[in-house]
């Protein structure tokens, strides 16, 4: 690989973690501030006469609309401005962030904290490996694609059967396949940034996309681990 083309490999990997971190960011402060915050937190609920709550229209859009952006971003990458790709990444950080709020109510602050360290610690060591490694990680990318399809499937089923081992094995699957695809998706960033894209617009606009797989890598990690780390309130 020549110097101009790794210069611009390198630049581009190094946008795509930039997003992520950015999104990550929003996320994070997003979901402290609606966690410790009875009266942000509310507003996504509704209060029935008999005490018990139920999410209202604000609730359900928090719920269902990262799904959508996700899908908007996936299928309309070629179509979109980089502009419109960078407001839809952003909302999407902000949504996630209100949707994760409610882990501060769930778990303690500090163990909420420790996990982050923790997955922030898996994450850059795979990270490393898939930008470093020189096997071709493709194989096992489908793999734990496949892997990830059956624990979605088993975590369906799961909601009728509130089985406790069925969920700690999940979860431990879990916490395999989203370590297996950080380093899968920084190699595949990298093999993207090699390819010595200049454009500017189409260059923002995959590296928006890159780095929203690597920030659902991260949260879906954070998230896994958070169920063997942390101590409930």
């Amino acid at each position: 690989m020549n110097s101009p083309t790794r210069v611009l490999s390198n630049t581009f990997v190094a946008n795509v973690f930039m997003w992520m971190f950015l999104a990550l960011g929003i996320t994070a402060l997003t979901a402290y501030l609606f966690g410790t915050s009875e009266t942000l937190i509310m507003s996504m609920y509704t209060i029935r006469a008999d005490g018990t709550a139920s999410m209202n229209i604000l609730g359900w859009i928090v719920m269902l609309a990262p799904l959508a952006l996700v899908l908007i971003m996936g299928f309309g990458i070629e179509k979109m401005k980089a502009s419109t790709m960078i407001l839809i990444f952003i909302a999407y950080s902000i949504l996630m962030g209100m949707s994760l709020s409610f882990i501060f109510l769930v778990y303690t602050q500090t163990s909420i904290f420790k996990t982050f360290l923790i997955t922030s610690g898996m994450f850059g060591i795979m990270a490393v490996v898939g930008y470093t490694t020189k096997t071709d990680l493709t194989k096992l990318g489908s793999i734990l694609l496949m892997a990830l399809v059956g624990i979605i499937i088993a975590s369906l089923v799961n909601m009728f059967m509130h089985s406790e081992r069925l969920d700690y094995i999940i979860s431990i699957i879990g916490v395999i396949i989203f370590t297996g695809l950080t380093a899968y998706d920084v190699q595949k960033i990298k093999n993207i940034g090699m390819l010595g894209l200049e454009n500017s617009e189409t260059t923002t606009k995959l590296s928006i996309n890159a780095a929203l797989s690597l920030y659902l890598d991260f949260i879906n990690l954070f998230l896994y681990l958070l169920r063997f780390f942390g101590k409930r309130n």
